[in-house]
């Protein structure tokens, strides 16, 4: 590969993170979106939510048919994968995931039953959305370098998760 080729790739890598740590720091994604689990650094991309260690442990054992998952950090990321992150996010998949979740729910610290918690949302889908239809990934709403993550929210997410 010409040396100009692999600048560029090293570029749009660092872009691409930037974008991950950015939508990190915002409070919607400061924990795991299945253990609540501080500072997740691993993600299920194809679901939308950022997760912690053990739980992307859980996640990579229900299959790459249901879950695909990627550390934050250690692996490289396509433009694709960063934007189904950016169309969801923890908040929004709360909403489609756990939909009717019982109020009285608690996640369990232990590892058996969140497995069995994590198997149950993502999986046989319990506590999903009824008709939910997970939101267009369009690579072209992801924003430019130097650009701000918070200005350039996509507008693509289904309304219904957005109230």
């Amino acid at each position: 590969m010409r040396r100009g080729k692999q600048d560029e790739k090293k570029a749009e890598q660092e872009r691409l993170q930037n974008i991950l740590l950015d939508m990190l720091k915002e409070d919607e994604n400061k924990y795991c979106a299945d253990c609540q689990a501080k500072t997740p650094r691993w993600a299920a991309w194809n679901l939308g939510v950022f997760i912690c260690i053990r739980c992307a442990g859980i996640h990579r054992n229900l299959g790459v048919h249901i879950s695909k998952v990627r550390s934050v950090n250690l692996d490289s990321w396509t433009a694709e994968q960063v934007q189904s992150m950016r169309v969801m996010g923890n908040e929004k998949a709360r909403k489609a995931y756990e939909h009717s979740l019982p109020d009285h729910f608690r996640r369990s610290m232990a590892d058996h039953q969140m497995e069995q918690f994590i198997r149950a949302k993502y999986e046989q889908k319990r506590y999903m959305m009824p008709n939910f239809v997970y939101p267009r990934v369009d690579v072209n709403d992801l924003p430019k370098a130097g650009q701000s993550i918070t200005k350039h929210r996509s507008t693509t997410a289904a309304t219904s998760l957005t109230s």
